[in-house]
């Protein structure tokens, strides 16, 4: 397999899916030396803003002049008004993070203006003969970048619309991260079948990769039973790793200057973890042949 390409989704939002993005992206270019180039779909912009500090997504959001706009709003944008405003050298952010030691981490950043795009995109021009179908719109926009990457890693919206159907046509295959309660979990058979049944209409495969455990407090009972639960999940196997609650972990989402992976992860057992669940995950993609 060249290039890899990973879904991280959750219908359920707050549960450390973008934290699990960015760590994982992180570790495989400063850990592994890989090439990785994260794709921003979430309108939240959360990972946008880990990766390159609020004021540079505001200069790239247009916020600040007359700018045209360098994010993936541009790109849904032109789809739908048949307009060539975006410009994928100017919006593709290279040697992104605040860590000294990745260097090898590019960024393809998001909008908030995205919210109110995702539902018109069924609206698109389809083209002549119908040759531009809208779940299709990411996969032509890094056509030509592609192969220059190792890793892609897509942190989708926490909805199954057509924005996270763009990221899952390119995935090899996706991860859901959730705290193991009630409501995180609850949208994950849904997440699971509606991907599969996207991927038997293009016909080809996305599988689940996995379930990684987010933010799991040991005290608390309803965490533990969850686990084991998820645990014996048959549509999809439970990674080994699982991430503790922490304020390290909620303070690294900041963008502030670190030297290294483990000062930014708290010096300690979160970076062992992320490096143990970058393993597995690894492992998972290489299996998948």
């Amino acid at each position: 397999m060249g290039t890899k390409t990973i879904a991280f989704i959750n219908l359920k939002g707050g549960v450390a899916k973008t934290t699990t993005t960015v760590g994982v992206a992180m570790t495989l270019a400063g850990a592994y030396g890989q090439k990785v180039l994260v794709i921003d779909l979430d309108p939240q912009t959360n990972c946008t803003t880990m990766l390159i500090g609020e004021d540079k997504w505001k200069e790239l959001n247009g916020e600040r002049g007359n700018d045209p706009n360098y994010t993936l709003f541009s790109l849904f944008n032109d789809a739908l008004k048949e307009t060539h405003d975006f410009d994928l050298e100017k919006t593709l952010q290279k040697g992104v993070g605040n860590v000294d030691e990745v260097k090898t981490l590019d960024l393809l950043p998001s909008s908030l203006d995205m919210i109110e795009i995702q539902d018109k995109l069924a609206t698109a021009p389809q083209g002549p003969f119908c040759a531009k179908n809208p779940v299709d719109i990411i996969k032509r926009a890094i056509r030509s970048i592609k192969n220059d990457y190792d890793y892609i890693l897509i942190d989708c919206p926490p909805n199954m619309g057509l924005i996270t159907l763009n990221g899952l046509r390119i995935a090899d295959g996706f991860i859901i991260p959730t705290i193991p309660d009630h409501l995180s979990t609850y949208g994950i058979p849904q997440i699971i079948d509606r991907v599969k049944k996207f991927a038997e209409v293009i016909g080809e495969p996305i599988p689940c990769l996995g379930i990684v455990v987010t933010k799991f407090r040991v005290q608390s009972n309803l965490h533990k039973s969850t686990k084991i639960l998820l645990s014996k999940e048959k549509d999809a196997h439970m990674f080994t790793t699982v991430f503790s609650e922490s304020n390290d972990i909620a303070a690294a989402a900041e963008y502030q200057h670190f030297s290294t992976l483990k000062e930014k992860w708290g010096n300690g057992k979160h970076y062992t973890s992320f490096e143990r669940f970058t393993e597995e995950v690894i492992e998972a993609v290489e299996n998948l042949g």
